[in-house]
């Protein structure tokens, strides 16, 4: 049994950062982590675009592209394989900064993401097959069952299937903590979501996303 599972979708720069940190506390503990979707796309569905977020709509659908391979990497190699897709992808866009390379050609973009991290390039293929949507509208659910709706991505739930499982939207962080600082932020968070009658702890953001 996992001892975190994390939703997120690869387009969010916030959820990001937050992942960089679990995978900076997997370093330090042996903590098991299962990747799981959430769509920003499929939670914008029902409030509905306009044309001055159509922005957002497109570079949604193409977050759902790259889930949908990421679903297959899972299909084919289990959750392992989307957490290293997840870090290739992302490492390609937030990092690197490719983000027209990613809007002007997806599937390049992912094959090439792959491809640097010594991938199995074929998991691009997924990109384009809708089947995998419904893998992703239900993890969608799931992840808002636990917390609500209202809330967008990255959510955490700490020890799933546990008496004292806690789900929370967050943390949203700015900074990438390391070594000592992320124990220390990751043990307060866990305390904090596994506490009973815990519901919301919120403010604004300050600062804008450090991804280093």
């Amino acid at each position: 049994m996992a001892d975190l599972e994390f939703f997120f979708d690869p387009i969010c720069p916030w959820a990001w950062i937050t992942s960089r940190w679990v995978n900076e506390v997997q370093k330090l503990r042996s903590y098991d982590v299962t990747w799981r979707f959430i769509s920003l796309r499929m939670i914008n569905e029902d409030i509905g675009y306009t044309e001055s977020t159509e922005v957002h709509r497109q570079s949604h659908f193409v977050g759902t592209q790259i889930m949908r391979a990421a679903a297959l990497a899972r299909a084919e190699d289990g959750s392992e394989a989307v957490g290293k897709l997840y870090t290739a992808v992302g490492t390609a866009l937030h990092n690197n900064k490719q983000h027209d390379e990613m809007m002007n050609n997806p599937t390049f973009f992912l094959v090439d993401a792959l491809s640097r991290a010594n991938l199995n390039v074929d998991w691009a293929k997924g990109a384009d097959n809708e089947e995998f949507d419904a893998v992703i509208r239900e993890e969608t659910d799931l992840a808002f069952s636990r917390t609500g709706k209202g809330v967008g991505t990255p959510i955490l739930t700490f020890k799933p299937g546990q008496a004292n499982e806690g789900s929370f939207f967050g943390p949203v962080i700015s900074e990438i903590p390391r070594g000592d600082a992320a124990l220390k932020l990751w043990d307060a968070i866990e305390l904090i979501a596994t506490s009973t009658g815990m519901a919301e702890l919120k403010r604004s953001i300050r600062s804008a996303p450090n991804f280093k």
